[in-house]
């Protein structure tokens, strides 16, 4: 073994000697609230966005099925106003997944990217970058919808 091997052999050794004692100091996380955390926040999140549309639909005289739709653009348009305020990341950070799973999280990650470039102007900041995580989000979901679509008329 040539000498500059060994020094490779003894800093892989060093490193996993490393990397082993960080994991064995690193506190663990609390499980079980997190995800209590997060059941509680999401479903609440779901329960208000229930009352949104019990109200469209006995307010407006409309069906449940159609009181969905201004349901969903009204718990967006909440979620992305509460990421401006600076207060949905703060119940992020509390509440973890409970708050990316409803549509809420598709809100805060369109006005999330249109803040952090806000700085560039609202062409080439704002609305450009609006789009760099919720465009995948909107591209898959999309393509989705055209492919359960052609099944659907298939069968």
């Amino acid at each position: 073994m040539s000498k500059e091997s060994q020094k490779k052999k003894k800093q892989q050794i060093k490193q996993t000697k490393y990397s082993q004692m960080v994991q064995k100091k690193q506190p663990k996380p609390p499980l079980l609230k997190n995800l209590f955390n997060a059941f509680w926040v999401g479903g609440t999140i779901c329960l208000i966005g229930q009352f949104i549309q019990s109200f469209y639909a006995n307010f407006f005289d409309m069906s449940m099925k159609d009181a969905s739709n201004p349901t969903v653009a009204t718990v967006i348009f909440i979620g992305g106003l509460l990421t401006a305020l600076g207060v949905f990341d703060d119940l992020g950070k509390f509440a973890g997944a409970g708050t990316a799973v409803p549509v809420t999280g598709f809100a805060n990650s369109m006005v999330s990217a249109a803040l952090e470039f806000k700085r560039e102007g609202l062409v080439l900041g704002v609305g450009s970058k609006m789009f760099i995580l919720a465009g995948s989000v909107i591209v898959f979901g999309v393509v989705t919808a055209f492919i359960v679509g052609i099944i659907s008329a298939i069968f």
